[in-house]
């Protein structure tokens, strides 16, 4: 109890010099009001720098995607048709390179009728990969079970065949093209 004897003591000895006069009326609203005019309150919340929380909030889910492993590149590697067989291996790999090769075809239209028909491609391509990849999941739940397989093989054809469809369709296109402005210039 000496703190409290401490505290009472102190308030004794300082008795009778404390300030009690009220401020005059109408003070604080004029205080108030002249704070507020050399600073301005935005919204009654500190001002934070933005870019602090932005840079926090990055680095949370750069943390978590590498705890969770999404940036692993082993992982990526021995997905797939690949963990089946080294045959499988060779299988995706030959796909895979068929599919960039008609992608770089691809890319090398400029035409306005082309960049449509590339776009609306590479939905229908993304949609093929969502679907390989709940593929991927059925192969490790099955067990390497053959339809999986099957039909993971079947999406990478699938791909091609979309990919030299819309080749074949943007190459007709630009002889149509071609043949009629060669026929208006005669």
């Amino acid at each position: 109890m000496k703190q409290h004897d401490n505290i009472e003591a102190l308030f004794e000895r300082l008795e009778g010099q404390f300030d009690t006069k009220s401020a005059p009326e109408g003070h604080n609203a004029r205080f108030m009001q002249r704070l507020n005019k050399e600073q301005p309150m935005s919204s009654g919340m500190p001002k934070i720098a933005y870019w602090k929380i932005v840079s926090a909030f990055a680095a949370v889910i750069t943390l978590a995607f590498l705890l969770t492993g999404v940036f692993d590149p082993t992982a990526t590697e021995a997905e797939g048709l690949a963990s089946v067989s080294p045959e499988m291996a060779q299988t995706q790999e030959f796909f895979n390179t068929a599919i960039n090769t008609e992608l770089e075809r691809l890319s090398s239209f400029e035409s306005e009728a082309a960049k449509v028909l590339i776009n609306d491609a590479m939905l229908q391509m993304e949609t093929l990969e969502q679907e390989y990849l709940k593929l991927q999941d059925d192969l490790v739940e099955s067990g390497n079970d053959k339809r999986v397989i099957h039909a993971m093989i079947n999406n990478f054809q699938n791909r091609i065949d979309l990919l030299q469809h819309v080749i074949s369709t943007i190459e007709g296109i630009e002889l149509i093209n071609q043949s009629n402005t060669d026929e208006s210039t005669i």
